[in-house]
């Protein structure tokens, strides 16, 4: 018994502030007279949560103890819930963010802090009323009319979400109620978990397998250049996710989001599999939790998640071509060489890339004017050709007296300060350096402000680097240079203004790199008003889909990280950041010609598409492998250009919705426990499944079609059920890709850069299938903000069993201008037909340049340009 209680009740994962190591927390037994006396006290069955609290109540380490946060002594009412004063002198507060969002805030000090969150939209909500019973001096229910329920028990306090059909959602876990440290202030928190609970997001985490059950996370934005799969942390910190279960023969899904920017832990179910259990070092327990109304599903839940956060703006659409970058390409003649043999060799590129060695001495805001010596001149020719460029800005800034950016930093007092009020000075690039705290809005605004000189040289996106914040170990730092070693960014005790609350680098570490991207997206809203900004973060915390795409950092160019990029990418999409993307060939080492050749090919369709490489590696362009793999890389980034239509449309759904645009399978097929766990496969939007080659030498790959949908190849129009395995060829030149029965996907002929869009009519590619199903493409101008202002124009489809309805440039309640950038539907395709139709006929006439293909089992024809069309088919 002692012994099953001693393994039930060791603490899963506090982190000293100076250690990554794990430490496990034997509990301390309550005298056994005094449980006697508990026993006198009280009724049977209070007694036996008494018993198991007592037990695994209070923990203690070489730092101090632990104490839970006991009873519940009073409660006030507040219109969107309580607020509950508890034994421990610890306050707790449970409201209603909607009525299907639940908030929780605990401060175990008696005393809340100010109500300030980095992560959360700036948006005003209109409040929710909540309603409070209290039944026989042991329960409190609140609850929201129409909406979710809590339950609390008094005596401990603990608390249970339900969804607006009863349906327990969250349940704290009696035997771990919620605690604190008194000589530390870390909180925590522990729910009860179903053992096959699975959860997905978190964020940026390098573990293989798509699901995080049984697995520990800490938050902690870290510099890890070359890391292996498994390390952890990484780059990214964002505390939020999903939790998917299949009861009743449905999937049902619910969030949670800890929003705390120390150093925070999650143990889902690791150390006990019967619980999950998250907290942080600092500040106050402070969560959400997202019921998902009645349908429960991980569509609704990232959509609350996403109103909360924010969503990312449509970015340009130059952003979604291919973007091409190593360290670094310099001189100038080197850049204009790239961009030459891009077009030379007809292959699509929108931007190139420049690594920090255009710059003087690695001062950023400045240029290298022997290796640039005429800037503005050479973006201005690059643009001509159809590319845009793109340079890197890191946030350390060189201490040097005739560098004006420093000393005008400096005498502002923008700079981030020690624990004794100096300037906070660390070695990076440059050298010695001072950082912005970029906590402060006047050294956010003058930082956005720096980019003025390098837009009017027509530079058109920026990449924000070494932003953990990262910095060099010194000489004298103690060795060895460990993945998360301390001294590789501030000491935490340095000072932040933290916009009015000021605080430690401790409670500040996880936003630097939101706060940077901010400064410069905001900046260059500013600036220029009239283009949509491209940044790119390396470091970032929950929120920072507002302000930047992601990429995964500095990964290693072997077939191991490139079976990463799937569960990487897709946990960030479901964590509400859709523009992400990792380097293609991986940024550590060289890759074999086969291996650079299946990344591009497995990334074609991911939503930011870059290759980039370290400085000493071998060259890493599309054409560096010989020819017959410059033919197969060339393929890959044309079906990126030809399915750029529909890549756009999905980033408009996201503004809408808050879907991510690459998705694990299990987003859409909840219901179907085949996906939870199934990590080799994604899709894009809806209606596209990619089953890329992850493994040398492959030529023949195993695929899951998830049950609720058939599915057709896109190549060669054969037909695949819903719920079943098949082996699908996979040669070396075709990346394994299926429609969905039923999809309409925008297409367009291939393009050597995005500004040829707009000449080129597009077309639909429709999914034969039998049932009815609807659709719409967003167009617009692919910059500025006239889509805000109704410039926008929508193709509507609806597809029948023998019908096809296009409505093109239909009008919507926002009233859009249909000349907008509005490209015209030429063609039409149906993919999947066995035999050629008797008869198509578009608005009562028979369709011109009607093509069957029986080998790829596709049809096409030619559709008239007007505001309505009808295709009669005649099988």
């Amino acid at each position: 018994m002692n012994e099953e209680l001693n393994r039930d009740t060791q603490h899963p994962f506090r982190l000293a502030p100076s250690s990554l190591d794990a430490k496990l927390y034997l509990p301390l037994r309550r005298n056994g007279a005094q449980a006697g006396r508990n026993f006198l006290m009280t009724c049977a069955t209070r007694l036996l949560i008494l018993l198991v609290v007592s037990l695994g109540a209070l923990f203690v380490d070489a730092r101090g103890a632990w104490q839970t946060v006991g009873d519940v002594r009073s409660y006030t009412r507040v219109p969107d819930g309580v607020v509950l004063t508890l034994s421990s002198g610890a306050r707790a507060r449970v409201t209603f963010v909607t009525p299907e969002v639940v908030r929780v805030r605990l401060a175990p000090r008696g005393r809340f802090e100010d109500d300030f969150s980095y992560a959360l939209t700036s948006e005003r909500r209109a409040g929710v009323r909540a309603q409070v019973r209290d039944l026989d001096r042991a329960t409190i229910n609140v609850w929201v009319e129409g909406g979710a329920s809590l339950r609390i028990l008094r005596r401990p306090f603990l608390l249970t979400v339900y969804d607006n059909r009863g349906r327990a959602v969250v349940e704290d876990d009696p035997a771990r109620p919620a605690a604190f440290d008194p000589a530390t202030d870390a909180v925590e928190s522990s729910k009860l978990r179903p053992e096959t609970e699975t959860y997905y997001g978190f964020g940026e985490k390098a573990f293989a397998g798509i699901s995080r059950h049984t697995q520990q996370l800490v938050m902690w934005n870290t510099d890890t250049y070359g890391y292996p799969v498994g390390l952890d942390p990484i780059y990214q910190s964002i505390g939020f996710f999903i939790a998917l279960r299949h009861e009743n023969g449905e999937g049902r899904a619910y969030g949670l989001f800890q929003d705390n920017t120390h150093r925070a832990y999650f143990d889902m179910g690791k150390t006990a599999p019967e619980r999950y259990t998250f907290g942080a070092q600092g500040g106050e327990l402070n969560y959400y939790v997202f019921t998902g109304g009645g349908e429960r599903t991980p569509r609704r839940i990232l959509g609350d998640y996403t109103e909360l956060t924010g969503r990312t703006p449509l970015p340009p659409l130059w952003a979604l071509g291919y973007q091409q970058s190593r360290w670094s390409y310099t001189p100038e003649a080197r850049v204009r060489e790239i961009a030459r043999r891009f077009r030379a060799e007809r292959i699509p590129a929108d931007v190139i890339y420049l690594d920090i060695d255009y710059m003087d001495g690695f001062r950023v805001f400045t240029w290298d004017k022997t290796r640039f010596p005429d800037p503005a001149r050479m973006i201005s020719d690059l643009r001509r050709e159809g590319f845009r460029v793109v340079t890197i800005v890191d946030p350390g800034i060189k201490v040097d007296e005739s560098y004006t950016v420093y000393t005008d930093g400096r005498a502002r007092g923008l700079f981030t300060k020690t624990a004794g009020g100096d300037e906070l000075r660390a070695r990076v690039w440059p050298g010695i350096c001072a950082f912005p705290d970029f906590t402060n809005p006047r050294a956010r605004e003058w930082f956005g402000s720096l980019y003025r000189t390098l837009l009017d040289d027509g530079v058109a996106g920026f990449w924000n680097d070494m932003n953990e914040p990262a910095t060099f170990l010194s000489e004298e730092t103690p060795k060895p240079d460990i993945y998360h070693h301390p001294g590789k960014t501030f000491p935490i005790d340095a000072q932040h203004d933290g916009d009015g609350h000021p605080g430690s680098h401790a409670r500040y570490h996880n936003v630097y790199g939101l706060l940077m991207a901010r400064a410069t997206f905001e900046g260059l809203r500013r600036l220029d008003a009239e283009r949509r900004p491209l940044v790119i973060t390396r470091a970032g915390y929950a929120g920072v889909q507002r302000y930047s795409a992601v990429w995964t950092g500095d990964n290693v160019a072997t077939w191991e990280h490139l079976a990463l990029t799937i569960p990487m990418l897709t946990n960030l999409g479901v964590s509400g950041v859709p523009l992400v993307g990792a380097d293609v060939g991986g940024f550590s080492r060289s890759p074999s010609p086969e291996l650079y050749t299946r990344w591009l090919q497995a990334a074609a369709l991911t939503p930011f598409l870059r290759t980039h490489t370290e400085a000493g590696s071998k060259d890493q362009e599309p054409w560096s492998y010989g020819d017959d793999y410059t033919r197969i890389n060339r393929r890959s980034i044309e079906l990126r250009y030809q399915l750029l239509p529909y890549l756009y449309t999905l980033f408009h759904e996201h503004t809408q919705t808050g879907a991510p645009v690459m998705r694990p399978l299990w987003f859409e097929y909840p219901s179907d426990t085949r996906t939870y766990l199934l990590d080799d496969q994604y899709l894009v939007g809806r209606d596209l499944l990619v089953a890329p080659v992850l493994q040398e030498g492959q030529r023949r790959r195993r695929v899951y079609f998830p049950r609720g949908d058939a599915w057709v190849d896109w190549w060669t129009g054969q037909r695949y059920e819903g719920g079943t395995d098949a082996d699908i060829e996979a040669p070396l030149e075709r990346l394994p890709l299926f429609a969905r029965v039923g999809a309409v996907v925008a297409t367009q002929e291939t393009v050597q850069h995005t500004a040829e869009m707009a000449r080129r009519p597009i077309s639909l590619t429709l999914v034969d299938g039998g049932t009815t199903q609807d659709a719409q493409i967003y167009q617009d101008e692919g910059d500025g903000y006239g889509h805000l202002r109704g410039r926008f124009s929508l193709v509507r489809v609806r597809q029948t069993p023998n019908e096809i309805h296009l409505a093109q440039n239909a009008p919507t309640n926002s009233a859009p201008d249909p000349a907008a950038s509005a490209r015209r539907v030429a063609t039409v395709e149906l993919l999947g037909l066995t035999e050629r139709p008797r008869e198509v006929r578009v608005n009562g006439r028979t369709a011109r340049d009607i093509s069957f293909d029986r080998e790829t089992r596709r049809l096409k024809f030619a559709v008239e340009q007007a505001a309505m069309s009808v295709v009669n088919i005649a099988r």
